[in-house]
């Protein structure tokens, strides 16, 4: 009871400020839109270059933690996709989007904070080392799955063009690139520049999470119901669950398995809809699915973190 009191509520409340501040009309749509621009666009990938820029590359990126990870989230995808295909009979364009939802946990807006509180901010070195290559990782196995798909009979040449072109044009997977080459150079950052970095980035996570309330009261939950269902279960158990059963296959160091598990257990994150919006494919499912796993990644949050003490 502890750990939600202490560090789930305090991150799902600022989420609630957010989505009454909006039900009210105390802050309009258009506002929410702008924060949700600016710390998408700015804040968070400032707060991942730097992040990135200072990791000891050598003891951060443990290839079971990645392995684990990523091989857990492959899975949920292709169990999203087949699933909507099998059980529900979707369009196989729907089903690429139906299973980025259950692809994509919300690493950064959901993760980083209950990680933090949990377990404090020396221990976030799993949680940026699966940051590093969350977006590319699964924007590049959706676009890629979603352009053979949809293009079926284009060049190979052509589909690449496709999935590069979407890919380097996320200022997340920018930032991220950013704090590789700067770590690779060792080039220092100047004070001045870090320090205005810093400042930026002290107002990404609770101005993200603040407007993620706001983004979520505009998508009610409407039919698909069963479908949003196994979204949510995939995304918030089945997903921990694998992460668990790899990195205790593979002996993670205990501080890296808690980073992968709990990165695992988070809901999808806002991206799911924003891929699905991008292909105008199953928008309804994803805007819902983010909606309610959002919401009841309080009490399934609360579980993981019980669960790994």
């Amino acid at each position: 009871m502890q750990s939600l009191l202490d560090v789930i509520l305090p991150v799902f409340l600022v989420i609630g400020f957010g989505y009454v501040a909006v039900w009210r009309g105390y802050f309009p749509v258009s506002g929410i839109d702008g924060v949700m621009r600016f710390t998408q666009n700015f804040a968070i990938p400032c707060l991942l270059f730097q992040a990135i820029a200072k990791l000891d590359l050598s003891a951060s990126f443990d290839p079971r933690l990645l392995g684990s990870f990523y091989a857990g989230a492959a899975i949920c995808f292709a169990l999203g996709l087949f699933g909507a295909r099998l059980f529900f009979g979707r369009p196989w364009e729907d089903c690429v989007a139906i299973g980025f939802c259950c692809l994509f946990s919300n690493s950064v807006l959901l993760g980083l904070p209950i990680s933090e509180r949990a377990y404090g901010p020396d221990a976030l070195t799993g949680n940026y080392a699966i940051i590093a290559f969350h977006s590319p990782f699964c924007y590049g196995l959706g676009i890629t799955v979603m352009e053979v798909v949809k293009n079926r009979r284009q060049s190979l040449v052509t589909l690449l063009r496709s999935v590069s072109r979407a890919m380097f044009r996320n200022a997340l997977v920018i930032g991220i690139l950013a704090g590789f080459a700067a770590n690779a150079t060792g080039l220092p950052i100047p004070g001045v520049v870090d320090d205005a970095l810093s400042l930026i980035v002290r107002a990404a996570l609770p101005a993200a999470l603040f407007a993620l309330g706001g983004v979520l009261i505009q998508y009610r939950p409407e039919g698909d119901m069963k479908t949003i269902a196994m979204v949510c279960v995939i995304a918030l158990l089945i997903h921990p669950a694998l992460v668990w059963s790899f990195g205790t296959a593979v002996a993670l160091p205990q501080d890296l398995f808690r980073a992968g598990v709990l990165t695992a257990a988070m809901a999808p994150g806002f991206n799911a809809y924003i891929f699905a919006n991008m292909y105008g494919r199953a928008r309804r499912v994803a805007a819902s699915a983010v909606l309610i796993a959002t919401g009841s990644s309080v009490l399934t949050a609360w579980f993981w973190l019980e669960v790994l003490k």
